[in-house]
Protein backbone atom coordinates (compact mmCIF):
# COMPACT_ATOMS: atom_id res chain seq x y z
CA UNK A 1 0.00 0.00 0.00
CA UNK A 2 2.90 2.37 0.87
CA UNK A 3 4.25 1.66 -2.94
CA UNK A 4 1.29 2.58 -4.22
CA UNK A 5 1.16 5.86 -2.58
CA UNK A 6 4.52 6.58 -3.31
CA UNK A 7 4.19 5.55 -7.16
CA UNK A 8 0.68 7.49 -7.16
CA UNK A 9 2.69 10.61 -5.61
CA UNK A 10 5.38 10.62 -7.89
CA UNK A 11 3.11 10.42 -10.93
CA UNK A 12 1.49 13.77 -9.51
CA UNK A 13 4.58 15.80 -8.78
CA UNK A 14 5.67 14.54 -12.47
CA UNK A 15 2.33 16.07 -13.54
CA UNK A 16 2.56 19.13 -12.02
CA UNK A 17 6.23 19.78 -13.28
CA UNK A 18 5.21 18.87 -16.60
CA UNK A 19 2.36 21.64 -15.88
CA UNK A 20 4.51 24.20 -14.45
CA UNK A 21 7.35 24.12 -16.94
CA UNK A 22 4.65 24.15 -20.14
CA UNK A 23 2.76 27.12 -18.48
CA UNK A 24 5.86 29.63 -18.56
CA UNK A 25 5.71 29.60 -22.59
CA UNK A 26 2.97 30.75 -23.82
CA UNK A 27 3.44 30.55 -27.81
CA UNK A 28 1.38 33.75 -28.05
CA UNK A 29 1.87 37.02 -29.38
CA UNK A 30 -0.17 40.39 -30.07
CA UNK A 31 0.12 42.70 -33.07
CA UNK A 32 -1.52 46.30 -33.21
CA UNK A 33 -1.77 47.89 -36.15
CA UNK A 34 -2.81 51.38 -35.62
CA UNK A 35 -3.87 53.94 -38.19
CA UNK A 36 -2.80 57.05 -36.41
CA UNK A 37 -4.59 60.07 -36.81
CA UNK A 38 -2.13 62.98 -35.44
CA UNK A 39 1.18 61.18 -37.29
CA UNK A 40 -0.73 60.14 -40.60
CA UNK A 41 1.28 57.10 -40.15
CA UNK A 42 0.62 53.29 -39.92
CA UNK A 43 1.83 51.99 -36.66
CA UNK A 44 2.71 48.65 -36.03
CA UNK A 45 3.59 46.74 -32.25
CA UNK A 46 4.67 43.27 -32.03
CA UNK A 47 4.30 42.04 -28.48
CA UNK A 48 5.75 38.84 -27.74
CA UNK A 49 6.29 36.98 -24.10
CA UNK A 50 9.48 38.13 -22.92
CA UNK A 51 9.83 33.98 -22.29
CA UNK A 52 8.95 32.78 -25.46
CA UNK A 53 11.15 34.80 -27.37
CA UNK A 54 14.27 33.53 -24.56
CA UNK A 55 13.66 30.32 -26.31
CA UNK A 56 13.14 31.37 -29.43
CA UNK A 57 16.44 33.55 -30.05
CA UNK A 58 18.54 29.92 -28.84
CA UNK A 59 16.43 27.77 -31.58
CA UNK A 60 16.79 30.42 -34.08
CA UNK A 61 20.60 31.75 -33.82
CA UNK A 62 22.51 30.62 -31.24
CA UNK A 63 22.11 28.65 -27.70
CA UNK A 64 23.96 31.09 -25.97
CA UNK A 65 21.66 34.30 -27.28
CA UNK A 66 20.78 36.49 -24.61
CA UNK A 67 18.02 38.68 -25.70
CA UNK A 68 17.67 40.61 -22.48
CA UNK A 69 21.54 41.11 -22.21
CA UNK A 70 22.24 40.96 -25.37
CA UNK A 71 21.96 44.17 -28.28
CA UNK A 72 22.72 41.95 -30.77
CA UNK A 73 20.09 39.34 -30.16
CA UNK A 74 17.30 42.26 -29.74
CA UNK A 75 18.48 43.54 -32.95
CA UNK A 76 18.55 39.64 -35.03
CA UNK A 77 14.83 38.75 -33.65
CA UNK A 78 13.37 42.33 -34.38
CA UNK A 79 14.83 42.04 -37.89
CA UNK A 80 13.34 38.25 -37.71
CA UNK A 81 10.11 39.81 -36.57
CA UNK A 82 10.09 42.29 -39.75
CA UNK A 83 11.39 39.95 -42.36
CA UNK A 84 8.05 37.47 -41.27
CA UNK A 85 5.63 40.18 -41.00
CA UNK A 86 3.78 41.87 -44.29
CA UNK A 87 0.84 44.02 -44.84
CA UNK A 88 -0.56 45.31 -47.88
CA UNK A 89 -3.60 47.15 -48.81
CA UNK A 90 -6.70 44.57 -50.66
CA UNK A 91 -5.64 46.00 -53.67
CA UNK A 92 -2.69 46.96 -53.80
CA UNK A 93 1.79 46.86 -52.97
CA UNK A 94 2.97 45.18 -50.25
CA UNK A 95 3.86 48.59 -48.00
CA UNK A 96 7.47 48.94 -46.51
CA UNK A 97 7.84 49.19 -42.94
CA UNK A 98 10.37 50.79 -41.63
CA UNK A 99 11.37 50.00 -38.53
CA UNK A 100 11.25 52.18 -35.62
CA UNK A 101 12.62 49.98 -32.46
CA UNK A 102 12.41 47.40 -30.07
CA UNK A 103 12.91 46.68 -26.33
CA UNK A 104 12.72 44.32 -22.98
CA UNK A 105 9.99 45.36 -21.02
CA UNK A 106 8.91 43.63 -17.84
CA UNK A 107 7.75 40.17 -18.96
CA UNK A 108 7.71 41.39 -23.08
CA UNK A 109 9.71 42.13 -26.26
CA UNK A 110 8.56 44.57 -28.09
CA UNK A 111 9.22 45.12 -31.91
CA UNK A 112 8.20 48.71 -33.60
CA UNK A 113 7.33 49.36 -36.83
CA UNK A 114 5.70 52.32 -39.45
CA UNK A 115 4.78 53.82 -42.49
CA UNK A 116 2.66 56.41 -43.85
CA UNK A 117 -0.96 55.64 -44.10
CA UNK A 118 -2.07 55.31 -47.62
CA UNK A 119 -4.65 57.74 -47.87
CA UNK A 120 -7.69 55.54 -49.28
CA UNK A 121 -7.59 52.20 -48.10
CA UNK A 122 -10.61 49.55 -48.24
CA UNK A 123 -8.92 47.08 -46.16
CA UNK A 124 -5.57 45.10 -45.37
CA UNK A 125 -3.81 41.52 -46.23
CA UNK A 126 -1.01 40.47 -43.87
CA UNK A 127 1.29 37.79 -42.96
CA UNK A 128 1.93 37.31 -39.88
CA UNK A 129 4.54 34.28 -39.26
CA UNK A 130 7.15 34.70 -36.72
CA UNK A 131 7.91 31.89 -34.41
CA UNK A 132 5.50 29.87 -36.74
CA UNK A 133 8.52 28.50 -38.32
CA UNK A 134 9.30 27.19 -35.02
CA UNK A 135 6.12 26.06 -33.32
CA UNK A 136 3.18 24.72 -34.96
CA UNK A 137 1.59 25.51 -32.06
CA UNK A 138 2.48 29.39 -32.00
CA UNK A 139 -0.63 31.96 -32.29
CA UNK A 140 -0.21 35.48 -33.96
CA UNK A 141 -3.28 37.94 -33.38
CA UNK A 142 -3.61 41.22 -35.11
CA UNK A 143 -5.84 43.90 -33.84
CA UNK A 144 -6.22 46.27 -36.56
CA UNK A 145 -7.48 49.93 -35.20
CA UNK A 146 -8.09 53.48 -36.11
CA UNK A 147 -10.52 52.83 -39.12
CA UNK A 148 -13.97 52.51 -37.96
CA UNK A 149 -14.62 49.30 -35.80
CA UNK A 150 -11.69 46.90 -34.39
CA UNK A 151 -10.72 44.88 -36.69
CA UNK A 152 -9.06 41.35 -35.24
CA UNK A 153 -7.29 38.06 -37.19
CA UNK A 154 -5.59 35.46 -35.44
CA UNK A 155 -2.75 33.45 -37.67
CA UNK A 156 -2.59 29.77 -36.12
CA UNK A 157 -2.40 26.53 -37.50
CA UNK A 158 -2.15 26.56 -40.98
CA UNK A 159 -3.48 29.81 -41.50
CA UNK A 160 -0.99 32.36 -43.80
CA UNK A 161 -2.40 34.59 -45.13
CA UNK A 162 -5.93 37.43 -43.50
CA UNK A 163 -7.86 40.22 -44.83
CA UNK A 164 -9.49 43.04 -43.16
CA UNK A 165 -12.06 45.56 -44.31
CA UNK A 166 -11.99 48.73 -43.24
CA UNK A 167 -13.89 52.12 -42.97
CA UNK A 168 -12.83 53.89 -45.92
CA UNK A 169 -11.63 57.21 -44.30
CA UNK A 170 -9.29 59.97 -45.56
Amino acid sequence: MVTLVRIFTLFVMAGVMVTSALAHQQRAAITKVLFNKNTGNLEVMHRFFLHDTEHAVQMLFDKNADIISSEKTKKQFADYVAERFAIKPLNGDELKLDMVGYEADRQFFWVYQEVKAPDSIEGLTMIHNALRDIWIDQVNTVNVEGRGDLRTSTFEGDVELLSVELKNHK
